[in-house]
């Protein structure tokens, strides 16, 4: 799929809640790297983020986690 943006989904984007985090700001997540908050999903509300990758399998190891998400603009 793609994201609300127009973006085909790939590592390094991130599903948000606009309301605290504005699409298009740059995040850095420890144990997964950089990514742009690009999306939207209505399940993501307040402090929840989905992270995209590549494949299935790439998902499920990384999982279900808590983390600090850095804001870097």
């Amino acid at each position: 799929g793609y994201t609300c943006r127009g973006n085909f989904v790939r590592k390094g984007l991130a599903a948000v809640d606009p309301s605290v985090i504005p699409l298009g700001t740059r995040l850095y997540i420890p144990g997964y790297g950089y990514a742009v908050a690009d999306d939207v999903g209505s399940a993501i509300k307040e402090n929840r983020i989905d992270l995209a990758f590549d494949s299935r399998g790439e998902a499920f190891q990384f999982g279900v986690r808590n983390v600090m998400v850095y804001i870097l603009d």
